[in-house]
Parts: structure tokens; sequence; C-alpha cells
């Protein structure tokens, strides 16, 4: 199956710099005239207001978004065996690391060369996300070369969000090929925990913790851990496991600290103590009773999916990592986190410097904290890097 270009997309005369730099998207409002009648998802042509064609991309009438790049060579045809090639590249690159063999995130998005398409990797299990029209209109062949995958038997979707409803889609859920297994795992080293890909977060586990995790190991010993927003408990039973003396986990889902206490007694430890509750509530009876702890955690959810959103999300990530700093012990220290991406890292630190002001607290940045290799940054794609995170000292 080919799709040959249907349309083409002329970019205004000040609007193509960005694409000249290699930024593979293209916003409504740099585009000044379609050639053509190109309906969602089908191939463009992208073209400079001097008339050179850029790229080719899929288009979405619907968004503002307008088109994602495929490809940056003009010539290129987009096909199934582009598609292919594109997704056994990926695999091939996350394959030449022995740390991702089981569990990982498969395919990146736009930093894959497949915008709009997620896939997480736990054993012989793939999730998919998918959530722009270009790769809607391909996901046969999405589904098919996973399935051809060494190792893979299933692939389940979970394509749902505010980002496929932009896109004109609706949600789909559900399992796209082969048999779902009865327990499905994620495995990091030594650690071991329980997926729920059907109703779970996501894709069901952050696969993108991983690196803060082995760091939460190194740092754990005979510390008073506290992990907010623990989900189903990997930062807090790395701790455990790692011998800190104390773990408390923080979570609004009881459903997630069930899960939680099941994948303590997995690793062979103890869950500790588990809170349900609102974190803002629960921090704040925390800090009345004038609580402390060594280690802190705080990984919230994104408060800001778009830029429209980002001065609430500000009020809400100082408002947490003001009452964290607040429970930090003399010489403690604060790990949090923001997976915003419409919030950059300096606007994150600040927000986190505001709250330690406020707190009239001294904390110093003894490390930055982000995404691991398999959640490539693409050097002309800066959006790509959503998870940002500190690792901070108190006085």
């Amino acid at each position: 199956m080919t799709i040959e270009p249907s349309a083409s997309l002329h970019l205004k005369a000040d609007r193509d710099r960005s694409m000249k730099r290699g930024h593979p998207w293209i916003l409504s409002g740099a585009v000044a005239k379609v050639d053509g009648d190109p309906q969602p998802g089908d191939t463009v042509r992208i073209v400079a207001a001097n008339g050179t064609e850029l790229a080719t991309a899929s288009y979405s009438p619907f968004s503002a978004l307008r088109a994602r790049v495929w490809s940056f060579d003009p010539t290129i045809e987009i096909t199934a065996g582009f598609i292919a090639d594109t997704i056994n590249k990926a695999v091939a690159q996350r394959n030449a690391d022995p740390e991702l063999t089981h569990t990982c995130r498969l395919i990146f998005g736009d930093s894959d060369g497949l915008p709009g398409l997620t896939v997480d990797r736990y054993g012989e299990v793939v999730v998919m996300e998918i959530n722009s029209v270009g790769i809607e209109r391909w996901r046969d062949a999405v589904v098919s070369t996973l399935m051809k995958v060494e190792g893979i038997t299933c692939v389940y979707e979970r394509s749902e969000g505010a980002d496929r409803e932009r896109e004109g889609l609706t949600v789909r859920n559900g399992l796209a090929a082969g048999v779902l297994p009865a327990k499905i795992y994620a495995i990091e080293g030594n650690e071991k925990y329980i997926v729920n890909v059907e109703d779970g977060h996501k894709t069901g586990f952050y696969i993108d913790q991983r690196d803060s995790r082995k760091l939460v190991a190194s740092l754990a010993p005979g510390l008073r851990v506290l992990n907010v927003f623990g989900y189903t408990g990997s930062f807090g039973i790395v701790a455990a496991k790692n011998g800190a003396t104390s773990v408390t986990t923080v979570e609004s889902s009881g459903p997630a600290l069930e899960l939680a206490k099941q994948n303590a007694e997995l690793n062979g430890v103890d869950v500790g103590k588990v809170i349900e509750g609102d974190a803002f509530e629960v921090l704040r009876r925390m800090r009345d009773r004038r609580a402390e702890f060594d280690l802190i955690i705080l990984d919230p959810p994104k408060y800001s999916a778009s830029a429209k959103h980002i001065e609430r999300a500000t009020r809400k990530y100082k408002d947490i990592n003001l009452v964290g700093i607040k429970l930090l012990a003399p010489g403690g220290k604060l790990m949090t986190f923001s997976c915003s991406q419409s919030m950059d890292t300096d606007l994150f630190q600040k927000v986190v410097a505001g709250a330690a002001v406020d707190a009239k607290r001294d904390l110093r940045i003894i490390r930055r904290l982000g995404q691991p290799v398999d959640h490539p940054v693409h050097l002309h794609f800066p959006e790509s890097e959503y998870l940002k995170g500190l690792l901070l000292q108190a006085d």
C-alpha cells in the first residue's frame, strides 16, 4: 500500500524557518494555502514560501497542529514498508541496550520518526497508543509490524485522551492482536512490577522514571522516605529494597495502592505505610503535625496539557512543592518532577525556587533529572523533552 501526496501545504514566508531547521510540526497559523483537497491522515507535501519542497507530512484539518512530518526528504514515498522500516529501526536501537530488552518505550513518537505513536514493551506484550490521524491511517501496518518483532506475541491498544480528541478521533481501547496474558510484568534490574495494561494509567507503568528509580536505590539506605503520587509503589519498593528505615506512600487511587501492596510482596519487602487520599490534603495534615522525612519524592500528574493551562499548572506545582519542602528534615533531599510538556526546565526551576522562598528553606540543586535513553529527545524537537526533575538538598 502506498499513499501518494494528495495535496501541498504552502507555508507563509515568515513561518517556514522552524521547518527549515528540522522541526517536525506545522501549526495552522503557518499555512498560507492548501493545494488540493486533503482528507484527515492524507499524505501532503510541505512547500516553503519560495517554492522549495521541504518535507512529506500527514495532514490533520481538525487540529491546530495541521501537519506532522514523516520525512524531511520530500521524495520519500510513505508506504507500509516505510512504516515498518521506521518501527524496526526504533526496535533495533532499543535492542542494542541490554537494559531495554524486556521493559522499555519501544517507540517514542516524533523522536523515532513516527508522529503520534507511542509503544511501550513489557516482555511479550506491547501497549500501543495512537493520537494522530497520520498514524491512524497506518494502524494495520503498525500492528502487523509489531507482531513480527521477535518475542512479541500481543499488541494491546490504549488510544485515548485529549490529543486524540483534537485530531477528530474517538477512543479505542482493547486487544489489537494476539492473546493478552493473565499476568504482565515490568522488569527493571532486580525489581518486578505487576502492570495493568487494561485499566492502569497510560500504558500501565511509568517506564520514564527508570533512571530516577535507580537513583532512589542509591539514596535510600537509612532514610525515612515519602513517596507522593505513588501510583503502584515503584519508588517506595525500590527504597525499601535498598535499606530505607521507613517508607510512606500517598496515592489517591485505592486500586493503585492495592497493586502497590502486591508489588511489595512480589519483591519481598514491606510496602510500609500507605495513605489513600488527595496529596495536597494529606501533606498539609503531615505538616500540621510536624512530620519529617529524609527523602521526599513528588511525581505529580501532568497539570498542564497545553500552554493555555500553564498558569494554573504553576500554581499547583508551587503548592505541592511548598508543602513538600516544609516536610523535609534538616539536610533532607527532595526529588521533584514535572511531566507537563508545556512547562520548560527553566520555568519549573523557578516554580520550585518560589516554593522554597515561601517555605523559608534554603535548598541547592545537586542533580537534574529527566528521561531515560528510550525516551530520546530530538535535537530539533525540544517538545520531546517532557519530563524534567530536580534533586535538591535542604539546609
